[in-house]
């Protein structure tokens, strides 16, 4: 059987997740940071086991919104500077067509084509679809990175609103007597198994994911619990 030619080869690349990605990880590490220093604080403050659920339950809720409309924000700002970027390059095609072909050319003569051939690269994709030509490789903009508001919206509140179930579940299960202890070695737990899996779904070193995520997080409940500590009712 002759093989078909237009089969193309197709290759998944981990940059295609980075959207995503970012925004669920950034969110799942703060759901867990967040709540857990929450707890640890208000217990070390001697408040009741009611009142530091009650604390951790309110910390999920508001952390989850603020996530959600931070990424939305930022995201949404993020999409209107590429969308006016693509606007601009549209109007300069339009008013000077021959400078950005030039522009095009050298571009592709900096990535070490000879002159000749990046002009008739230049041509060739100016022909086919200019705006895309320049919009890829002089603004540097594409597809696989391109801003997705209510995307990354989603992803970091949903993602926050489980990390922050994570040491809530501790709370409910762990005696009273060494609830710091037991919040703060499981959530340092669960930092380390997040950073390391986000790392290997990104490609880089597990370890190295796993020590920056622990890192900060340990010194996050430390200051909470310090603050709580401090200004806490005396027992």
């Amino acid at each position: 059987m002759r093989a078909d030619r237009s089969t193309r080869h197709v290759e998944s690349h981990r940059t295609s997740r980075i959207g995503w990605l970012r925004a669920a990880v950034l969110g799942a590490n703060d759901g867990i940071v967040s709540t857990a220093s929450l707890i640890v604080g208000v217990a070390a403050a001697n408040a009741t086991p009611a009142n530091i659920l009650l604390t951790g339950i309110a910390g999920l809720v508001a952390g989850a919104m603020s996530m959600a409309a931070g990424e939305y924000v930022s995201v949404h700002s993020q999409a209107d500077t590429e969308a006016a970027d693509r606007a601009r390059e549209a109007r300069e095609l339009e008013a000077e067509p021959e400078s950005e072909l030039r522009e095009l050319t050298a571009i592709y003569v900096g990535r070490g084509l000879p002159q000749a051939l990046a002009h008739d690269v230049a041509v060739h994709l100016t022909a086919h679809d200019a705006l895309g030509a320049h919009v890829r490789d002089e603004l540097g903009l594409s597809a696989a990175h391109a801003a997705r508001p209510v995307q990354a919206s989603l992803a970091s509140a949903a993602s926050f609103a489980v990390g922050a179930l994570l040491p809530l579940a501790v709370v409910l299960l762990a005696p009273a007597a060494s609830l710091i202890a037991t919040v703060s070695f499981t959530s340092l737990v669960f930092l380390a198994g997040l950073g390391g899996a986000a790392a290997r779904v990104g490609g880089a070193s597990a370890l190295a994911g796993a020590w920056r995520v622990t890192l900060w997080g340990a010194l996050a409940m430390a200051a909470t619990a310090a603050v709580g500590a401090l200004f806490g009712a005396p027992v």
